[in-house]
């Protein structure tokens, strides 16, 4: 990409099945939405620090994305960005950020480490839905609200930190999540959405303020 680029348009790169790598210049500011939607196999991309927003979808169904840094100049990611990144791993999202946004891992479902820095304060609906491979989530004490289904049929999670700054968990927050042996929910908590713990088969032990 040219360095004198300021923005990847809408639909720019989408469907380009034979691109596998994918070095953004540090002109760039927004990726706009869908810009790399269906580019199966991308295995890497390299955001700068001058990028500031990833817009709607833009990198979902990059199914051979393995790892993922969001500097920390992106204060804005748009719905479902990288939803059904199958092969996405690890992801670290810098301190720009203030919110996950809908879906935003939705069916990653190699996805094993998360780092989510102390700026986010809401975690939004089916952020890290069907993530599979998710064993561990710890949520910083920014976090005031867990969305609806937002941990749902994450099978293999088992153990999961949240903290006394957290006042909401939305509806189908940990349904089916199989592994789940135990949950402390904190004298913050003040709302429990419905159906929360359908189909957790193994979870034993459960306090609540």
């Amino acid at each position: 990409i040219g360095k004198n680029v300021t923005s990847i348009g809408e639909d720019a790169f989408r469907h380009c099945e034979n691109l596998e790598s994918v070095t953004i210049p540090d002109s760039v500011t927004s990726i706009s939405k869908f810009a790399f939607q269906h580019c199966k196999n991308l295995t890497s991309v390299t955001i700068p620090d001058s990028v500031t927003s990833i817009c709607m979808g833009a990198f979902q169904y990059c199914e051979s994305l393995t790892s993922l840094t969001i500097p920390d100049s992106v204060t804005f990611i748009g719905n479902w960005p990288f939803e059904y990144c199958y092969d996405l791993k690890n992801v670290t999202i810098g301190n720009g950020i203030t919110y996950i946004s809908k879906s935003a891992f939705r069916h990653c479902k190699s996805l094993t480490s998360v780092t989510i820095p102390d700026s986010v304060t809401y975690i939004d609906n089916w952020a890290f839905e069907g993530c599979e491979s998710l064993e561990s989530m710890t949520i910083p004490d920014s976090v005031t609200s867990i969305g609806m289904g937002t941990f749902q049929y994450c099978e293999n999670l088992k153990s999961i930190t949240i903290p006394d700054s957290v006042t909401s968990i939305g509806n189908y927050a940990f349904q089916y999540c199989n592994s789940l042996e135990s949950i402390i929910i904190p004298d913050s908590i003040t709302s429990i959405g419905t159906v929360m713990f359908r189909n957790c088969e193994n979870l034993t032990n459960v306090t609540i303020s």
